[in-house]
């Protein structure tokens, strides 16, 4: 049976728990879940006092393996631990070299890397050694489907809750880079009138600049419902505001909700929690627009909408443009031939 993953909470829980391992390798394409860590550790661990002789930051493009192996050797001064912390990891030289002090590591030394937009290759022998002596952890790229879910679990730590539209339209509007959203949750926090635990459309709109009807989430919603004029009011309020509503947003939204729904009638049931548990999706919430959807639409002309988002995506990027179509031209011919 394959080693069950580590994740970021599980991580952090036992450092809560003062459960600490002597080493951690943070490593991954997702910097947000990285720097939760580590500065967790960098914050928590020592007193301000056990900090001046005891905490160590170091950078990899300064340092050789050696020299870290040599600070993590070192015993603490008046306090039960030392922390090293190596950022910029993946500019280190021989990382393999760390297997010397992995064979005898201090307990009483807790050295992180913090190895950034990029992983160790597993296959190697240093990453099993890491991860049987400490803690390897790989922060991953959050998925768009799962980015609404994200906001809420987000916003539920801090005792608010978000309307599923709300954040739907965050989703949309943000995208993947989670220390930008989680930047843009903390502002709505901020600006949440007193004694108000609640998100809504209308408080996205007002703070973070998205239009609650004109959007790609209405827009979605548009064309499951097949709504024409909707649809194309919102195109046109697109093409209006071209750097608010890029079309490369709209067509990676729209390619990954045919995508799953083309995904969605191969699934072994139709319920709204099989839809979802096939999809991957945190909640059934999520599942109810692609049951909506394969009411409107037949497999075969969702392929054909797959292939056409395509090429509107190639033209988009000047690619068989020959007739030099505009991006709001491009995108109104995509919508008239889903629609139609």
């Amino acid at each position: 049976m394959a080693k069950q993953e580590i994740s970021c909470d599980d991580i952090l829980k036992k450092l809560k728990d003062r459960q600490y391992s002597p080493i951690y390798y943070l490593m991954g394409e997702e910097s947000y879940f990285i720097d939760l860590i580590s500065n967790y550790i960098e914050n928590n661990i020592l007193t301000e006092s056990e900090k001046e002789f005891n905490q160590t930051i170091l950078y990899g493009s300064d340092v050789t393996v050696n020299t870290v192996i040599n600070a993590a050797k070192r015993y603490p001064m008046m306090s039960e631990y030392q922390v090293i912390i190596v950022k910029e990891a993946q500019a280190l030289d021989k990382i393999e070299d760390l297997s010397f002090y992995l064979q005898k590591p201090l307990n009483s030394t807790i050295l992180v890397f913090c190895h950034k937009h990029g992983s160790l290759d597993r296959r190697k022998k240093i990453a099993s050694e890491i991860e049987k002596k400490g803690i390897l952890f790989e922060s991953k790229k959050i998925k768009d489907n799962l980015l609404p879910g994200f906001i809420s679990s987000y916003l539920k730590k801090k005792g608010i809750d978000i309307e599923p539209k709300a954040s739907a339209m965050l989703a949309e509007f943000v995208g993947a880079d989670l220390s930008r959203l989680t930047g843009e949750l903390e502002k709505l926090i901020i600006t949440l009138p007193q004694g108000q635990k609640r998100v809504s459309p209308d408080q996205i709109e007002k703070n973070i600049g998205i239009s609650k009807d004109y959007n790609n989430f209405e827009l979605r919603n548009a064309l499951i419902e097949k709504d024409v004029l909707k649809a194309n009011k919102i195109i046109k309020y697109f093409e209006d505001n071209p750097k608010s509503n890029p079309i490369q947003m709209t067509l990676s939204i729209l390619f990954n909700f045919y995508s799953n729904l083309m995904m969605a009638y191969y699934a072994p049931e139709k319920t709204e929690q099989a839809i979802a548990n096939w999809l991957g999706l945190k909640s059934s919430w999520g599942s109810r627009d692609y049951i909506a959807g394969m009411r409107k639409y037949s497999g075969v002309k969702t392929m054909q909408i797959i292939g056409e988002i395509r090429i509107a995506d190639a033209k988009s990027k000047g690619v068989n443009n020959t007739s030099n179509t505009t991006n709001g031209e491009i995108l109104r011919e995509l919508i008239f031939k889903i629609l139609h």
